[in-house]
């Protein structure tokens, strides 16, 4: 009864992953398990390196959103050293992640996902790719290739280049930033809302074609986790952490981010190099991780801030909450959520440009090694991210921790593949517009596996189903 069937293009995610549903006695799913069977290793071999050296090294964790982790690591050296770094530094930093969260997003929505939601999730694998978009929105998809091409422009800008950029460093930003660079960088922002605000537009506008995959998609009552600040705006960049609960109340508030192995553990499984981070509180004297589950990202951000700080964001954010009924449970919405970060971001990373400050040249503060351990975090696009270093009193790291974001939505991402396979899965075969479903379900994360696994390969997946006995009745390859 085994078969395999390959079915072309590779699919629209980051990594080599492995889908494994499992079927009860009566034909019916039982079990779904989403597992990432790629490694490299990267907290390993970084030990005896020199913190100095870890922006640069841990950015080549990944090419997608390397500034996540400059920014993390650069952080972190801040720490070691024990200094405040400059308030332009500061500036220049929430801006360059900006740029970040632009480029990220528009790849996400524009390149990966709007396929399935512009020509349908059952249309033809051969057309329901970026290039397929192109035929049919061909002036959509220059717009978004226009809008990830400035943010990377952006980062290029203030860090020296587009993928593994050298300017963020600890103590600050290598060098300051030009009038001129301030000026074109102003005049691009105007069509890069333009996009935005369309794309959130044309998103609304389709959302009523898509009530089944919201109700499907991953709705589920999960706790959420973000950077945080008094004022409760949206943060990006610095801040305490904050998890709230499915209905938006606070669980738990004003945690120092070096605190964070008191809220958050880390567990393996078998059949995943992906660890499964939880909160810990919850699952103190259980071995079911899943009752710690919690969900990071723009989703997650949305949920945990109370205001974007942005103008045009904050009604996109009001009519958001009403559309999602107020905080959102259903993994659907993170293309929701991210279309209104980058609106967010082209409108805050106006009011940074037009202060004057931004242009002064004190950008970079300098010392020695002052403490042996630091914890250094940001908000990637897809979530939190943590740095955790120990180093010895030359500057040698002992100990190396990253929690990555994709890594904390683990356990939401299996829940999310349960679900859609429970929904769409009816008989002991899977059709290809049901694979894409659930590989949908995962594509709304946004997942770095390569990322989160700090591994390396191809990016092919696979789905196999299991009878009651675990014999494997279907079995799908893309890639």
């Amino acid at each position: 009864m085994s078969k395999t069937v390959t079915i072309d293009p590779v699919t629209r995610i980051e990594g080599h992953a492995k889908i494994t549903i499992g079927l009860d006695e009566a034909g019916k799913v039982d079990t779904a398990r989403f597992s990432v069977t790629e490694f490299r290793g990267f907290e390993e071999f970084c030990k005896g390196r020199l913190v100095w050296e870890m922006p640069s090294l841990t950015a080549r964790t990944c090419g997608i959103c390397p500034v996540s982790h400059l920014l993390a690591s650069a952080k972190a050296g801040d720490v070691i050293m024990g200094l405040r770094i400059p308030p332009t530094a500061v500036k220049l930093r929430r801006l360059v992640n900006l740029g970040q969260i632009i480029q990220s997003h528009a790849l996400s929505f524009f390149h990966l996902s709007s396929p399935d939601l512009l020509l349908g999730w059952d249309a033809d694998p051969a057309v329901r790719n970026v290039f397929g978009l192109m035929g049919a929105e061909p002036e959509l998809a220059r717009r978004g290739i226009r809008l990830r091409s400035f943010g990377q422009s952006v980062i290029e800008a203030i860090a020296g280049r587009k993928v593994h950029s050298p300017g963020i460093v600890p103590g600050g930003i290598a060098n300051p930033m030009t009038a001129e660079t301030r000026d074109w960088m102003l005049v691009g922002l105007d069509a890069a809302q333009q996009t935005a605000e369309e794309a959130l537009e044309l998103f609304i506008s389709m959302l009523g074609k898509f009530e089944r995959e919201a109700r499907a998609f991953g709705t589920f009552p999960s706790l959420h986790l973000g950077l945080a600040n008094d004022a409760g705006t949206w943060e990006n960049y610095d801040g305490h952490l904050r998890f709230v609960d499915s209905e938006g109340n606070v669980v738990a508030d004003h945690i120092d981010v070096a605190d964070y192995r008191e809220y958050i553990g880390e567990a393996s499984r078998h059949d995943s190099y992906l660890k499964s981070p939880y909160f810990k509180p919850l699952v103190e004297d259980s071995d079911d991780v899943f009752k710690g589950v919690y969900r990071v990202g723009p989703l997650a951000r949305l949920n945990v801030c109370q205001t974007m700080g942005a103008a045009r964001a904050d009604e996109a954010l009001q009519a958001y909450r009403e559309t999602v009924g107020g905080t959102a449970n259903s993994s659907f919405f993170y293309h929701y959520a991210r279309l209104i970060e980058i609106l967010a971001s082209t409108e805050l990373a106006r009011d940074l440009l037009n202060d004057d400050a931004i242009l002064d040249p004190m950008v970079r503060a300098t010392a020695g090694i002052n403490h042996r351990r630091a914890v250094g975090t940001s908000e990637a696009p897809r979530g939190t991210l943590f740095h955790e270093y120990q180093v010895d009193a030359s500057g040698l790291l002992e100990n190396v921790n990253m929690i990555i974001a994709t890594g904390q939505n683990n356990l939401a991402m299996n829940e999310t593949v349960l679900q859609i396979a429970q929904e769409w899965i009816d008989g002991h075969d899977i059709p290809e517009p049901v694979l894409n479903r659930v590989e949908a379900g995962i594509r709304a994360f946004d997942p770095c596996l390569s990322c989160s696994t700090h591994a390396i390969g191809k990016m092919p997946m696979e789905v196999s189903l299991l009878d009651h006995e675990g014999a494997e009745l279907d079995g799908v390859r893309r890639g």
